[in-house]
């Protein structure tokens, strides 16, 4: 299902301070969610639609995930910070903004029908719930935002 990214181990010095994934992320009532998938499994247009629906970018194709204090953060990196490609139209500047990482979504061609309780995924030795979610689905921002407030990290 989902690769560890460090140790399973609790926090040890075996872990480095930060780490650039490639992936989307937004911010969702201050609460980052990170999104994954393949080349053109949607990404992108699952980060615009949650924008339009009050989300706020962090990073499109590119997230810098660091540990503080046993708080996964989620921000921009330096060279992409405040840019997202909407496909077919070409590359826009957004403001981009900083949050705790709650959940990971990971979009697919298939992905299971019920979930109880979510998979976990450990990051900088912080266990983030991860789902599969169903790539190109038309509720696909919706079924985000409930896995985020049934699934989710509690951040604050």
């Amino acid at each position: 299902m989902f690769e560890a990214d460090a140790a399973r181990s609790p926090m040890s010095s075996e872990h480095p301070a930060a780490k650039l994934l490639q992936a989307s992320c937004v911010a969702v009532d201050g609460h980052a969610v990170m999104i994954e998938g393949e080349p053109g499994s949607g990404k992108s247009s699952l980060a615009l639609t949650l924008i339009d629906r009050g989300a706020r970018l962090i990073g499109d194709d590119g997230v810098t995930l660091s540990i503080s204090d046993g708080v996964l953060t989620a921000s921009p990196p330096p060279n992409i910070a405040g840019k997202i490609e909407i496909r077919h139209v070409g590359i826009t500047d957004m403001p981009a903004t900083s949050a705790p990482l709650a959940l990971i979504i990971r979009l697919a061609e298939t992905a299971p029908r019920l979930v109880e309780p979510a998979a976990k995924r450990d990051i900088l030795g912080v266990a983030i719930p991860a789902l599969i979610l169903p790539a190109h689905d038309p509720a696909l921002a919706l079924r985000t935002e409930y896995a985020l407030h049934m699934h989710g990290v509690k951040t604050g």
